[in-house]
């Protein structure tokens, strides 16, 4: 593994918060960029998942993809409760990582 890596498990979702997308990057702020652009997946483009609502960052690629699948398994309930102990405003948080 690359020394200094890091991975980020994100959380995303639409403007009026209806919509959750649980995803994992290398590389936040382009990641993000990319959503908010059009440039993700064909979920986010047709659910328009634009904002940044929730991140944790690790250095093990393999914690990552553990947590991404941990939290993509839990209730719709878990998620807007781990959103909120980060962000209880759901704000954007893009602002924050570029």
């Amino acid at each position: 593994m690359a020394v200094g890596r890091e991975y980020c498990v994100y959380i995303m979702t639409n403007a009026h918060n209806t919509v959750i997308y649980t995803g994992v990057t290398n590389h936040l702020a382009r990641r993000v960029y990319e959503h908010r652009n059009g440039l993700g997946g064909i979920f986010t483009k047709k659910y328009n998942v634009v904002k940044l609502v929730y991140y944790e960052v690790t250095d093990n690629v393999y914690a990552a993809l553990a947590r991404e699948k941990q939290i993509k398994g839990g209730s719709r309930k878990k998620k807007i409760d781990l959103i909120e102990s980060m962000n209880a405003e759901l704000k954007d948080l893009y602002e924050e990582i570029i």
